[in-house]
């Protein structure tokens, strides 16, 4: 007896090790169990989290999430793919209720708008008809500008409004093209709106002098759009003008609230408004569809004409990309500065859903295609931060559809090399609750155990022994154990 008394004892306080020492310190949530080990990290702070996803080699992004009964404004930073927050987004409505996209500063993006006004201060005011309006507008000026054809069945339009405020997003699904990043997008959307704002470029200001003189088309133009947009100026709670359209939202790494989502301490999630007319992708769920075209930043590489609003060269370059990328544009220069030929780098774009830098070459015409220099379209050079590699594409419209074979990045160019991996601040259990984690490089916590024995420590070479010794003894003494007492044993623990 004292014996078998000795081996529970030591069960015991092996099961006291385990509880306190997992053998997941994290919850990994997948799919399906075939699929491989998902990216779920949560952060405190959303650098280190944009930092980690530009270094995990999975299809990631970077979410902001509100917490329950936290000081106002805190967030937490989670990391994860888009099927993998859909899954889970529906899975723990209490726990990620309040969610964020981050817009990562440079990155492509589509054309979004935050649109709101206080009913009481503006009494008459029709939301959805302004909706309607600002929408054909904007559809217009896309054609005007870039030549992009625009519907309203391209166009995302979510309600979170209350009996207090008129509240929307408009996300705009264009067919093969979006902006180069946020800032064009508010650059944009500045331009196209400055007659209702009255400063600015191609302001019209009228005296004594410009009265006797004919107007101009475009000055007759502009008057009529003036006219036109007034429904765009609107009263904030204090009595004060104020735009429907809020031009604050267009900052980097902006925090977007996502379908669904209700910002902390309200009920108000958004949902598809009644008047929307966006036409759901096939293939896949209505509500899947709607998820995926609401994310401001999912927008793919291939086949994408890239929108700008034109700005000085100097202050272009200015805008942020991932880290490591003015190493990649030596490397890049490197690649097309060779055999007397001085390439240079034009442009490039950054699409953060794949993780690809898009370099606009010059000078430099080489195709691995044709094996020869074009006469005159220029070529690509596409970085895939992921994969760790480049390939060739062409803009010549014989050559589209080819890549060429990839090349590896330089070791000291890769971001898994440069990055300096924090340990997640929170962790989410299997319920979905999300609580602070162990904070970085905090030893595990010891059991005190008897003197005569001590308990090992999870995950060490002797667990492993201990572990492989525990299997050989299962396997001799199972036999000794008959079928009906383990059919005993499973209707009783049936019945608990």
């Amino acid at each position: 007896m004292k014996k078998w008394g000795d081996r529970v004892k030591k069960v015991e306080q092996l099961a006291q090790s385990f509880q306190l020492n997992p053998l997941a310190t994290c919850y990994k949530p997948r799919l399906w169990p075939c699929q491989p080990s998902s990216v779920w990290k949560l952060f405190s702070r959303q650098n280190v989290a944009i930092s980690f996803a530009q270094s995990c080699k999975e299809a990631v992004h970077v979410f902001a999430l509100e917490k329950e009964n936290t000081s106002l404004g805190q967030r937490i930073y989670l990391v994860t793919s888009y099927s993998e927050l859909w899954h889970y987004y529906r899975t723990y409505p209490q726990s990620l209720m309040h969610c964020y996209e981050v817009i990562p500063e440079g990155a492509v993006c589509k054309l979004y708008f935050d649109l709101e006004f206080h009913k009481p201060s503006n009494e008459g005011a029709d939301g959805k008809t302004m909706v309607s309006s600002l929408i054909q507008y904007v559809c217009d000026k896309l054609m005007e500008v870039y030549g992009v054809a625009c519907a309203t069945k391209n166009i995302l339009n979510l309600d979170s409004s209350t009996e207090e405020k008129f509240s929307r997003h408009l996300i705009f699904n264009l067919q093969n093209a979006a902006f180069k990043d946020n800032t064009h997008v508010g650059r944009f959307i500045q331009a196209v709106l400055q007659p209702v704002l009255g400063v600015g470029m191609n302001s019209v200001v009228e005296n004594s002098e410009t009265r006797s003189v004919p107007e101009s088309p475009q000055i007759k133009k502009r008057k009529q759009e003036e006219r036109d947009l007034r429904f765009l100026q609107v009263k904030n709670k204090d009595g004060q003008d104020c735009l429907f359209v809020d031009l604050s939202v267009y900052t980097k790494n902006r925090n977007f609230r996502l379908y669904k989502s209700s910002k902390v301490g309200k009920n108000a999630a958004f949902t598809v408004a009644d008047d929307n007319k966006f036409t759901a992708e096939k293939g896949i769920s209505a509500e899947e569809s709607i998820f995926l075209a609401s994310l401001v930043c999912n927008v793919s590489f291939t086949g994408q004409r890239i929108l700008t609003w034109d700005v000085p060269e100097k202050k272009e370059s200015k805008t942020s990309r991932p880290k490591a990328s003015p190493k990649v544009d030596a490397f890049v220069l490197t690649v097309v500065k060779k055999d007397g030929i001085q390439g240079s780098i034009r442009r490039w774009n950054y699409f953060a859903s794949e993780q690809l830098l898009v370099y606009d070459i010059a000078k430099y015409r080489w195709c691995e295609n044709v094996n020869r220099f074009h006469q005159s379209n220029n070529i690509m050079i596409v970085v895939d931060l992921k994969a760790e590699v480049w390939y060739q594409k062409c803009h010549d419209p014989d050559c589209r559809n080819f890549r060429s074979s990839s090349y590896p990045l330089p070791q000291e160019i890769c971001v898994s090399y440069i990055m300096d991996e924090e340990d997640q601040a929170y962790l989410m259990d299997d319920a979905g609750n999300i609580e602070p984690g162990r904070a970085p490089n905090q030893a595990p916590q010891s059991v005190v155990c008897p003197e005569e024995e001590s308990v090992q420590v999870w995950g060490d070479a002797q667990d492993n022994q201990d572990y492989i010794k525990s299997l050989d003894d299962f396997e001799e003494n199972s036999m000794e154990i008959s079928d009906q007492l383990l059919l005993n044993c499973m209707a009783e623990f049936d019945s608990q």
